[in-house]
């Protein structure tokens, strides 16, 4: 430990509750987020109302300070040890410090006896709703002095605008989670984890608008597995609603990012192929078909494999130019591969 750290935590102890300030830090998901024009803004207009050459935003976790934003000399991350702001989360409206060199807590850190020989700091601390500091609006100059009152006024008006802005971005991010949430619900079949009905039929318009465009192909998969009935049967509906579960995480391993699958109606699922042609598309069925045949699933003590169907249809432009005609023919196909004899592709 230097002595300028044994000089700050001696003399400026962490606080019993700084786990609770820490807390308060990271609500605000803002250690590693881009400071943005609006931050700089704030730090800039800073240095201009003190009329110095230098101001900071910094945030302070356990032991790091990160500079989020700066005015007059670029500050990264460093050792909390080594910022003038620890001081100034311990407590107190402001932080001033007219001569660094002549005060023992600060005539030994680097900013002081290295260039640019920092002389004079002020801060407020940026402080939370619930009263933690998890950081500072600071100013500086390479030259002694002190703040005006009014300047301590403004820049103590400035740091609630930074933490307004902090808010501000920290509700965004939340509103935002939630949105992500909500559509992810209202989309989403909670079982097999693929789109659900109404979200594949709105995804399947806006294909079949796009493949007219572009007079591009694109095809339709639609699976059933066979005999479930069987499963609910003899080992529960839990456990075939697990097989359905687990084939929907199978799907989801072997579509493409551009691929829609989503969940028909009861154990039938339908997956929609952008850009793919009927052969193509008969070939990633069969792929489909095999791997449901193989996988093993779990009941209870014992072991259960299934099978399914699988039904191709077409976008030709010509015969088929609707998704109604696209789901009709993909069904149809379906119908012959379980009148067939189960377990295959027809289209």
């Amino acid at each position: 430990m230097s002595a300028a750290e044994k000089i700050i935590r001696a003399l400026y102890p962490r606080q019993s509750d700084d786990h609770n300030r820490l807390a308060a830090l990271y609500r605000y998901d803002a250690l590693n987020a881009p400071a943005g024009e609006d931050f700089t803004f704030l730090t800039e207009l800073a240095a201009r109302v003190c009329d110095v050459p230098y101001a900071f935003i910094t945030l302070l976790d356990a032991e790091r300070a990160f500079v989020k934003s700066f005015a007059g000399l670029a500050l990264g991350a460093m050792p909390r040890s080594q910022c003038y702001c620890s001081l100034a989360v311990l407590g107190g409206e402001t932080s001033e410090i007219c001569d660094l060199s002549k005060d023992a807590r600060t005539a030994g850190l680097p900013l002081t006896i290295e260039a640019p020989f920092m002389r004079m700091y002020s801060s407020v601390p940026l402080a939370t709703s619930d009263g933690y500091a998890i950081g500072t609006l600071s100013v500086m100059d390479s030259k002694p002095g002190c703040l005006s009152t009014s300047q301590r006024d403004l820049l103590r008006k400035l740091a609630r605008q930074v933490m307004a802005l902090f808010e501000l971005r920290a509700n965004e991010r939340a509103l935002k989670t939630s949105m992500d949430e909500l559509e992810t619900l209202a989309t989403t079949d909670e079982l097999t984890g693929l789109h659900n009905r109404r979200s594949l039929m709105n995804r399947l318009s806006f294909e079949v608008a796009r493949t007219r465009r572009f007079r591009t192909p694109l095809s339709a998969v639609m699976v059933d597995v066979d005999h479930i009935k069987n499963v609910n049967d003899e080992f529960g509906h839990q456990a075939g609603d697990e097989v359905l579960a687990v084939i929907g995480r199978l799907v989801r391993e072997n579509v493409r990012v551009i691929d829609v699958a989503g969940r028909y109606g009861g154990e039938e699922l339908c997956i929609l192929l952008p850009n793919t042609p009927l052969e193509g598309a008969r070939k990633f069925a069969e792929t489909l078909r095999s791997r449901i045949e193989a996988q093993v699933h779990g009941a209870g003590a014992r072991t259960v494999t299934v099978t399914a169907s699988l039904g191709v249809g077409s976008f030709n432009h010509m015969d088929i130019d609707d998704a109604e005609m696209l789901l009709k023919q993909a069904e149809a196909a379906l119908y012959r591969a379980k009148a067939n004899g189960r377990n295959r592709v027809e289209g």
